[in-house]
């Protein structure tokens, strides 16, 4: 969504608020795709200070489905997004441009592109459905969170192999 702040722009000391909508049905990046499940409207405060800054002020919380990085299942993490801008109106459009705020399209700023860099920032490393998580097996790829897996649990040294036969063989019955 785009909102047009020409007005503000053009008026000193003016002050609007502004509902928004946002338009992204996923957030989509290098990673993946990730479904927004949960996304709410919020109010967006513009502030022209003396002509010479304007403010950009808001808060939302969106839910997007993240898959854990150790069993894969999909976890629902919630993004708190602050939006708390500050806008140079003293320069021109070319050089706000590189100072930033890059979600100005001329006199409009674009609220889903300022959505999306606030994500990509406050993206974590690692998502976990829960601490303790224990992950898939790496030789069936079972979620050991939900099964236990049969397989040899010790992975053995190739380098070994030789010690390991000779135990074998002496083995007790």
């Amino acid at each position: 969504m785009k909102v047009e702040l020409a007005d503000i722009i053009s008026c000193e000391n003016k002050e609007f608020s502004k509902q928004v909508e946002i338009e992204l049905s996923s957030f989509r990046s290098r990673m993946g795709q990730f479904p927004i499940v949960k996304k709410t409207p919020f109010v967006l405060k513009f502030t022209n200070d003396d002509n010479k800054r304007l403010l950009i002020q808001g808060e939302t919380k969106i839910t997007i489905v993240i898959p854990c990085n150790r069993c894969l299942e999909d976890v629902d993490k919630e993004f708190s997004i602050v939006i708390d801008k500050e806008i140079d109106l003293t320069k021109s459009n070319e050089e706000e441009n590189i100072d930033g705020l890059d979600n100005m399209i001329g006199t409009s700023l674009d609220v889903d592109q300022l959505i999306f860099g606030e994500i990509l920032v406050n993206w974590p490393m690692k998502i976990l459905c829960k601490e303790d998580c224990k992950g898939l097996c790496k030789q069936y790829g079972v979620n050991l969170n939900i099964t236990k897996c049969q397989c040899q649990k010790t992975e053995l040294d190739p380098r070994m192999a030789a010690i390991q036969d000779i135990f074998s063989k002496f083995k007790e019955v």
